[in-house]
């Protein structure tokens, strides 16, 4: 045992004088292998470094979840990187290897700033689709870094920088004949064994496609996109084989799953407009939460707790990559978003929608309208309105954008719902609008002018937190003074609105400087606290109705459409919605998550764990039936999402025309500023005495004198400096 002993001990010290020592580095960068193992050393170490300060260890559960969490990254970068041993000429194998060092650790970094916002990983659909999210230099001040981050690139400028001083110097000598073979095979062998063990610790991890935290968890930031560019090319071929005949398995899916109208509510809201007040990021929990003894949002709380609302306390979003284009697409078509990337960039160009727009219009003659302060093409959306059949797309273009008016996001919605009045007042009744709030996006800055001087928020510790509530506040101070101009002209009587948020505010890595404010201890903050975080608002403010209340179903973004459509007394049968009437008694009561994950009033499956929802802990060894019970919900989950997915991604409507809809034309909408103010102002005058806008009601005079708002810039000058290019699609034509 002694000699053993003596024997690893002499082992180890000869590893460490010949080979770790700080003596022997600069002699092992002087060849081309050395150079080779010390890139392929700091670019794993940088990865485990993005595992744990940022991925937030990918919520390893056990030793093997550990190891191959420290490994998987080895395999694949030894495998790529040693392409580059089979370069000759000196210069281009050190260029080479450090061009592809720089690549990937750029892939790497993009995915550390995506999931600290997103707390997710980029796909490749969401890397295709940048410029429709991506703000330029305007949106920088939202990207949240790192005190480390430099330690991303320290590595590569430090290695330029002693090439450049000839401090580390060319290896003219080529590596051995077969060693490049023998390292990518290595490499391979590595990698295959990652992958050996990952299947057996996580069965089909490839062909059930889990979530992507656990592609990366078990396989690599590397191999997640290779895989995911495979996916995404699948996806563009798939597309080409849709049939008639799988639209009819849609159908009949649709059918057997339809909840009946409740007769106390169908038609409650017959003939109203409808406006739809689109609460971005902004979280059930904020409603009726006092912040040093005052209330975040008092008068969302009066709509709460009115009777004319119906409100539903257990509304969940189920948004994926595609976030407020994702709750959109549910909001107006009731089906889901895509499994990757976002629909409306990905798909929106040319798909074939059902959406409430078109649907209203042609079933009821509503005009429609959205409001958004931001790009016409953010989120490709000058491309999908035109599908859905919004007529008018009011956008970043048709406002002054300048000085302090706009956040990197928009318009302030202050300001939005002030200077949208001359187009909304244009609109013929009934009308559908929605409106599309920024001012509570993350990183929820506001500046301090905007700001209650009375309300004091959180002191946290952590900045996000405590902005968060700010801007709840603001947001609701908005929707305040937004009723009140409605009351004013009388558009109040007459019109159902509707609030719902698209999506979370605070992510999964604030929740621990959350969680005091919410009564938890931080560090029991566990993941059905993140699920039951995911409740969003959702209000029907009905004014005349008396018997409004807080409804405890469980429910989603999914349900809104066929529950508002309802309301309107337009019966959902005939289309393809895989969402229910929220106050039908058929409605089910499992919300899923768009990554398979689901949750009932009882249990919940959460990251392959179910958990007991009203106990709050973890169901380790569910009885037979119990089992039974979760497989079937989990398999009604997969079903409802394939289906959806299938329809979407195949583009199966294109062959469903039901009865009453004429499908959508998207080249007879043009929504350029010039276009819509004549488009507006000839209906008026077409109609005449039989318009029924606000305008033609109020004897063709602007009710925006009517308007009140405290928003300090509203009279602000325009200036020379903006924080958001104010500029739609339909108008590049005419400038260029």
């Amino acid at each position: 045992m002694r000699v053993m002993k003596n024997r690893v001990k002499k082992t180890l010290s000869n590893f460490w004088k010949n080979v770790i020592a700080p003596k022997n580095w600069q002699r092992q960068l002087n060849t081309r292998l050395g150079f080779f193992t010390w890139v392929v050393v700091l670019l794993v170490l940088k990865t485990i470094l993005a595992y744990i300060a940022d991925f937030e260890w990918l919520h390893v559960q056990d030793p093997i979840q550990v190891v191959l969490m420290l490994l998987n990254p080895v395999g694949f970068t030894v495998m790529l990187l040693s392409l580059t041993l089979f370069i000759k000429s000196k210069q281009l194998y050190y260029g080479a290897l450090l061009v592809l060092d720089a690549v990937m650790t750029l892939l790497l970094y993009l995915n550390v700033i995506y999931f600290r916002e997103f707390s997710d990983f980029m796909s490749v659909n969401t890397m295709l689709g940048y410029n429709t999210v991506n703000q330029g230099s305007k949106a920088a001040g939202a990207i949240a870094f790192g005190m480390h981050d430099f330690l991303f690139w320290i590595d590569i400028v430090v290695l330029i920088v002693l090439l450049l001083a000839r401090k580390i110097h060319f290896d003219n000598k080529q590596v051995m004949r077969f060693k490049p073979f023998q390292v990518f095979t290595i490499g391979s062998f590595l990698l295959v064994a990652n992958l050996l063990v990952a299947d057996i610790d996580r069965p089909q991890l490839l062909t059930r496609q889990f979530d992507r935290e656990y592609m990366v968890k078990y396989l690599g930031i590397g191999p997640f996109m290779i895989y995911d560019a495979i996916n995404t090319y699948q996806t563009g071929q798939v597309r080409k084989s849709a049939t008639p005949e799988e639209l009819t398995r849609v159908k009949n899916y649709v059918a057997k799953n339809y909840a009946d109208i409740n007769p106390e509510f169908y038609g409650k809201a017959k003939g109203k407009n409808v406006i739809v007040i689109h609460l971005e990021s902004f979280q059930q929990m904020s409603i009726d939460r006092k912040i040093n003894g005052q209330e975040v949002t008092p008068f969302l709380n009066s709509l709460y707790h009115s009777k004319s609302t119906m409100a539903f306390d257990n509304f969940f979003h189920s948004v994926g990559q595609g976030k407020t284009s994702d709750a959109e697409n549910m909001l107006e078509t009731s089906t889901f978003g895509l499994p990757q990337g976002s629909l409306f960039s990905k798909l929106g160009n040319d798909q074939t929608f059902q959406a409430m727009p078109a649907i209203l219009n042609q079933r009821a003659g509503y005009s429609s309208a959205v409001f958004h302060g931001n790009l016409g093409t953010f989120w490709n959306r000058n491309n999908v309105y035109k599908h859905m059949g919004y007529q008018n797309w009011v956008s970043a273009d048709y406002f002054d954008l300048t000085g302090q008016k706009a956040t990197t996001w928009g318009l302030k919605d202050k300001l939005l719902f002030k200077e949208s009045v001359p187009y909304l007042e244009n609109l013929q009744q009934p009308f559908y609008a929605k409106y599309l709030t920024v001012t509570n996006h993350t990183p929820f800055t506001l500046d301090r002018e905007d700001r209650d001087p009375n309300f004091v928020t959180t002191d946290s510790g952590s900045k996000i937190v405590d902005n968060y509530f700010v801007t709840n506040h603001y947001l609701d101070q908005s929707i305040k003074e937004f009723f009140e101009y409605l009351k004013k002209t009388g558009l109040y009587d007459n019109t159902m609105v509707v609030l719902y948020g698209d999506h979370y505010g605070i992510s999964n890595t604030d929740a621990k400087y959350l969680a005091p404010i919410l009564g938890k201890n931080e560090g029991d903050w566990n993941d059905l606290d993140n699920a039951n975080l995911q409740r969003v608002p959702f209000m029907i403010h009905v004014p005349g109705m008396k018997n409004g209340t807080i409804n405890h179903q469980y429910g989603g973004e999914i349900d809104v459409a066929p529950t508002i459509e309802h309301l309107l007394g337009i019966s959902t049968r005939r289309y393809i919605q895989f969402g229910q009437d929220m106050l039908s008694k058929q409605h089910s009561n499992v919300v899923l998550f768009r990554n398979k994950d689901w949750i009932t009033a009882k249990y919940a499956s959460l990251s392959g764990r179910y958990w007991d929802v009203k106990t709050n802990e973890i169901i380790t060894k569910p009885s037979l039936t119990l089992q039974k019970k979760f497989d079937k919900i989990q398999a009604g989950v997969n079903e409802k999402l394939a289906m959806s997915d299938n329809l979407n991604q195949k583009n199966l409507l294109r062959f469903y025309t039901p009865k009453d809809f004429k499908a959508v034309d998207a080249s007879q909408y043009d929504y350029s500023k010039i276009a819509t103010i004549k488009r507006l102002k000839r209906e008026n005058k077409t109609l005449g005495k039989d318009s029924k806008s606000l305008f033609a009601k109020n004897s063709d005079q602007s009710t925006l004198s009517k308007y009140v708002t405290d928003a300090p810039e509203v009279n602000d000058e325009t200036t020379d400096t903006t924080r958001l290019l104010p500029r739609n699609a339909d108008d590049w034509s005419q400038v260029e």
